[in-house]
């Protein structure tokens, strides 16, 4: 909007400025003030002051909002930073990725595909994949997976456990040993060679 305001009153400088360092400030007629540094920086200033626009020789954009949103654009990694007055901050890359770091610490990552991360202050990791797939893993790196089809699957440093939707569920050991135990109430055990060694129905 500045950059629209700016070339509609291109004809209408009222003072122009030029300062010993080089500095340039030209005031419009409307109120809006330019200053252009000596290294290409230009500072652009809305005419009720609540706007204000950096744009640098690099490409880079850094806008401060009338609601204290500060808005910063880096153009070589073509990526958009936005701090809110509460404290959240907002990234959004080129490939449409986006993410959000929240002031209690928690961070949340929207991939293009619209799988979803969030990392807790806690140390709490949640993922939820587009096909409704949740995945959570623990600080101390337990991991437990929720499928759509309402299966659960729980990974921890002594077991991996898969739990099917009709009752059954099938422990694999960190020594091998696996156990099933089916939901009618039989209940089948391997050694870690695969050799059942209980099958007890």
């Amino acid at each position: 909007t500045l950059h629209q305001e700016r070339r509609k009153h291109e004809e209408e400088v009222q003072e122009k400025i030029e300062y010993h360092d080089g500095k340039v400030e030209e005031v419009f007629s409307d109120g809006c003030r330019i200053l252009t540094f000596r290294d290409g920086t230009k500072k652009e200033i809305s005419a009720d002051k609540r706007m204000t626009m950096i744009s640098f020789p690099n490409g880079d954009v850094k806008k401060i909002m009338p609601d204290q949103r500060v808005i910063y654009y880096y153009a070589d990694a073509q990526t958009t930073h936005t701090a809110y007055p509460d404290g959240l901050e907002v990234l959004q890359f080129p490939n449409n990725q986006i993410e959000k770091r929240y002031p209690d610490g928690t961070q949340e990552i929207v991939f293009p595909d619209h799988t979803v991360k969030c990392l807790y202050s806690d140390g709490l990791k949640e993922t939820f994949f587009p096909d409704g797939t949740v995945v959570k893993v623990e600080k101390n790196g337990d991991k437990i997976v929720v499928f759509s089809d309402g299966q659960r699957e729980i990974h921890t440093a002594q077991f991996r456990r898969r739990e099917y939707t009709d009752g059954t569920v099938k422990t694999v050991f960190c020594n091998g040993r696996q156990e099933t135990k089916y939901s009618t109430g039989r209940v089948q055990i391997k050694d870690e060679e695969g050799n059942l060694i209980l099958d007890k129905k």
